[in-house]
């Protein structure tokens, strides 16, 4: 049920696998060629209080751990700095994106909740997204996109096929946008 020619990808990884590398090189490849690329895509760990992540349409670092606390156990996500981050993505969205990246599908997209919005609000827009998705979460992620998304491994070259059939118009696309004035009258 996966569409090749879907615009909404995961990047499926393994625990030892880094999809936040291949991502940035992707999106940093993209910027030079003149595309805009918008959303983040993380840098540092949740275990070492030095969970972070790179804004992709300006390069800016962010900050998303709480200040470390001794006391705390598991990730110290930030939830006002992760809102943070996802109101500075949707401003840059609104000043137009070729692709937006998601840095990861976590328990709080599961649920609706953090930077989901985002992800629809692309969509909507029809701006295609790629997204990191753990493969102990791959089901939840096709629950959460309805079956409409393409599985990729976690390998740049799986990312730019994908991108390259995306960002290439079909045969029938390029026709319709060059119609002859004979061909609209018929």
């Amino acid at each position: 049920m996966f569409d090749a020619q879907s615009d909404l990808a995961a990047l499926v990884y393994e625990p030892h696998q880094d999809p936040d590398t291949i991502l940035r090189g992707f999106a940093a490849d993209l910027n030079a060629r003149g595309l805009r690329v918008v959303g983040m895509v993380q840098a540092g760990h949740c275990a070492d209080s030095s969970l972070s992540a790179v804004l992709l349409h300006n390069g800016e670092k962010l900050l998303l751990a709480q200040d470390f606390d001794l006391a705390a156990s598991g990730c110290r996500l930030d939830l006002a700095r992760l809102q943070n981050a996802g109101e500075q993505i949707a401003e840059a969205l609104a000043h137009g994106a070729d692709l937006v990246i998601i840095n990861r599908f976590g328990k709080r997209e599961r649920n609706g909740k953090g930077l989901a919005y985002l992800i629809e609000r692309a969509f909507n827009a029809d701006i295609p997204v790629v997204i990191a998705v753990a493969n102990d979460h791959f089901a939840d992620w096709i629950k959460f996109a309805g079956g409409m998304s393409v599985k990729l491994r976690c390998e740049r070259h799986a990312l730019d096929a994908w991108w390259q059939r995306i960002a290439t118009p079909s045969p029938c696309a390029v026709e319709a946008e060059h119609s002859t004035v004979c061909a609209v009258l018929k």
